[in-house]
């Protein structure tokens, strides 16, 4: 590797920068002060970021300098944390302390968090130094990281369309270069949607694999954190740090990373449970990814071949309910509801109209679907589809708006349902993963003739992160 210090530390992998960080040819204060002018020069334009920092990523940058010097003299540089020095951001659903806690949402008090949620404090634990908070949609709910906080967050590659959501400013920041990687969460695909939209690895691990990443309030247990990065390698190193040490794999997912699975039965299937109440079209971009995907599949030593896959056409509505439920429950002010965009002040309306008993069975009805899901996945190692059914949208598409601007205006043109169809119809294979618990990676594997990124989905059985992993290096190695 050339020397880091004479070069560009956003064109390292995530990888290559935690080695120069271990070694001392970067410090800390090296790397953040690169990543914090990289952020300022940017973001304006970008929107990734929503909170900056800045002087409290230099103080922890410093500290972990004077760390650093003291193992070195010590001689126990090897017992460092694992991340030590890394520069990263945590989106604004997750609480970091002395930070405020956005929600995404203009009708919350923007208080600092007394403390790290769980998440953050799992991965300061490592090492990382913190930069910031990303921007999000409302309370985490929509496929856009659109809101009435602040600006957009748009698509790197092209400044016109969005980067996804929930997770989509941490993964605009990832794509730009702001930070090396990020820590995602996901609760309908807010991981794999934003990778997909960003040209993004993009992991979500399996029910109960990374402990922090449990979202309270979440009865269906959906939400689960997971990597966003620009390599598997990249993605796998911030696994290692997620997973509790006897819950990865021998060795970990990074040492592992780099050897090719053995070969897979993969089904491809186009089929989605909303299929019956949103019929959707697919891009040709995204059929162009597919197929890709599987001509490097085949080319791997794999067997793809298709599966047809039989969803309960009730899934919509239990789905909704369970998704919706939390913010049904928020605690907002009366006075402030108004301050709510449509899509959440109609779903919060309806949640709090709902009785318990119609929730407990939507809860129920999901944990059948998952049974029943899991049992026509397992003719198959894997189960692979596009990740996204559309490129890339453009921002105020999904809201009807077609507001290009710094800010929204206070009235959004589209109404919640449109808004919601135009989302499933633009992710369709995305929340079914969470419901089963499954691990699911999104892989960039084809750029448009605009040179817009898509990718492919691949969902494995319980504990096979690693085998995902490894076809990520497999396929980006082409």
């Amino acid at each position: 590797m050339a020397d880091p210090s004479l070069q560009d530390l956003s064109q390292l992998t995530a990888v290559e920068l935690r080695d120069a960080l271990a070694s001392g040819e970067v410090s800390a204060r090296e790397a953040t002060s690169h990543f914090l002018a990289a952020i300022d020069s940017t973001n304006k334009q970008l929107g990734a970021f929503l909170t900056v920092t800045a002087d409290q990523a230099m103080t922890d940058a410093r500290s972990a300098d004077e760390l650093h010097a003291q193992f070195v003299r010590s001689d126990r540089r090897n017992e460092l944390p694992p991340l030590h020095g890394m520069p990263t951001a945590f989106k604004d659903l997750t609480d970091v302390a002395g930070v405020p806690t956005t929600h995404g949402s203009a009708a919350l008090e923007h208080k600092p968090a007394l403390e790290d949620g769980a998440l953050a404090a799992t991965l300061k634990a490592h090492g990382v130094i913190s930069l910031g908070k990303t921007q999000v949609p409302e309370f985490g709910l929509t496929a856009y990281s659109e809101n009435r906080v602040a600006p957009p967050s748009r698509n790197p590659h092209s400044l016109a369309r969005s980067s996804g959501g929930s997770s989509g400013g941490s993964a605009a920041a990832v794509a730009a270069g702001l930070v090396p990687f990020a820590p995602g969460t996901d609760g309908g695909g807010s991981i794999r949607i934003p990778a997909g939209a960003c040209g993004l690895v993009g992991l979500k691990p399996g029910r109960g694999v990374v402990p922090s990443g449990a979202s309270a309030g979440d009865a269906a247990k959906l939400v689960v954190a997971g990597p966003l990065a620009k390599t598997a390698a990249d993605a796998a190193l911030l696994m290692d740090a997620l997973v509790p040490r006897g819950q990865a794999p021998d060795g970990g997912y990074l040492a592992n990373v780099g050897r090719a699975p053995g070969p897979l039965r993969i089904g491809v299937t186009l089929d989605s449970p909303w299929a019956g109440i949103y019929p959707f079209q697919i891009e040709e971009e995204a059929m162009d990814a597919l197929s890709l995907g599987i001509r490097l599949l085949e080319k791997a030593g794999h067997m793809v071949t298709e599966a047809e896959i039989r969803y309960d056409n009730r899934y919509p509505e239990a789905f909704t309910t369970a998704w919706t439920a939390g913010v049904g429950s928020a605690r907002i002010a009366p006075q402030r509801e108004a301050l709510l965009t449509p899509l959440t002040r109609t779903f919060r309306r309806r949640a709090q109209q709902r009785s318990t008993l119609k929730v407990n069975e939507a809860l129920g009805f999901l944990r059948q679907f998952e049974h029943d899901t899991i049992a026509q996945y397992s003719d198959w190692d894997l189960m692979l589809m596009p990740t996204l059914a559309q490129t890339p949208r453009p921002i105020g598409w999904f809201t009807g708006g077609g507001h290009s601007g710094e800010l929204w205006p206070s009235e959004w043109a589209g109404d919640a349902d449109e808004d919601y169809k135009r989302q499933c119809e633009y992710a369709p294979w995305s929340s079914m993963v969470n419901v089963c618990g499954l691990p699911a990676i999104s892989i960039p594997v084809h750029r448009t003739q605009g040179g817009l990124p898509m990718g492919i989905q691949l969902i494995g059985r319980p504990g096979s992160e690693l085998v995902l992993l490894q076809l990520a290096a497999v396929l980006e190695i082409r």
